[in-house]
């Protein structure tokens, strides 16, 4: 069998990361809309085959091409002319992006393996959250294990500060829920919250914990405000904290050392 050793080349890594991350984007197009959709019997991830949702018409091979399909059908179902979310592409190009750009910031490395698994789930849950507010457990439970299993050779943080995040993560946010419940009578977020936090923090320990919730606090605080001033909050406005949870993480994965640094320096 020929040697694989080319496929780690720095030169070479990235660029097939992207190939496969534009790939799995197009899986996760499928995650996305079929893991939370109310069916009976639920849908499968794997069949029936795709279909457009105003004609039913079939997705062919090639009208499945991440990125390029979309393009060449000018957004729009080649049978009946529905429009297709922009959506799809998104989330196949920030596949891709995120797999090149963690192939290319850890090399051949498990560190890389559990950034690709990290970028990947976190789009699902975002966009799985934002569309219809829940944050499936068959994607946060998996993904704090992934966080446990990539740490126990410390491809981020040591096994015991993983541990302590995952069940610090948790708590953390199940925390600030019941002193909001407690003060408003209200719930500020859901369960799923503390789940995505607790894996969040199983992959990046507990110490990067608070500067994730500072930044997902902040990004969730500009979005609020956004929603205000579009005249989109009014009594039936439900937010939604995942997108700003899988955001922060995803800085402090890549960035998070620096950005602890700088502010530890200015202290």
């Amino acid at each position: 069998m020929a040697s694989l050793g080319w496929l780690a080349q720095p030169a070479v890594l990235p660029w097939f990361a992207l190939f496969f991350g534009l790939c799995v984007g197009s899986f996760l197009n499928v995650v996305i809309h079929r893991l939370p959709a109310p069916q009976e019997p639920p849908l499968s991830l794997v069949a029936p085959r795709s279909r457009c949702p105003s004609c039913g018409h079939g997705i062919t091979a090639l009208e499945n091409i991440p990125l390029v399909s979309w393009a060449v059908l000018r957004g729009k179902c080649s049978k009946c002319g529905a429009r297709i979310s922009a959506r799809y592409p998104l989330v196949e190009l920030l596949a891709g992006i995120g797999a090149a750009y963690s192939a290319w910031r850890f090399g051949p490395t498990m560190a890389a393996l559990g950034a690709l698994l990290f970028v990947w789930f976190t789009i699902a849950l975002a966009f799985i959250d934002q569309e219809t507010g829940l944050l499936p457990d068959d994607l946060t439970l998996p993904l704090l294990w992934v966080g446990l299993v990539v740490n126990l050779g410390g491809a981020f943080v040591p096994l015991r500060e993983a541990v302590i995040g995952a069940i610090a993560g948790y708590l953390s946010l199940w925390l600030i829920f019941w002193a909001y419940k407690l003060a408003t009578g209200k719930e500020g977020m859901g369960y799923g919250d503390f789940k995505m936090n607790a894996a969040v923090g199983a992959f990046l320990g507990w110490k990067m914990l608070p500067l994730v919730i500072l930044l997902s606090s902040l990004l969730g605080l500009g979005a609020l405000q956004m929603f205000a001033a579009r005249g989109r909050w009014d009594a039936g406005f439900r937010f939604h904290f995942g997108p700003y949870i899988a955001i922060a993480a995803l800085i402090a994965l890549y960035w998070g050392e620096p950005l602890m640094r700088w502010y530890t320096d200015r202290l």
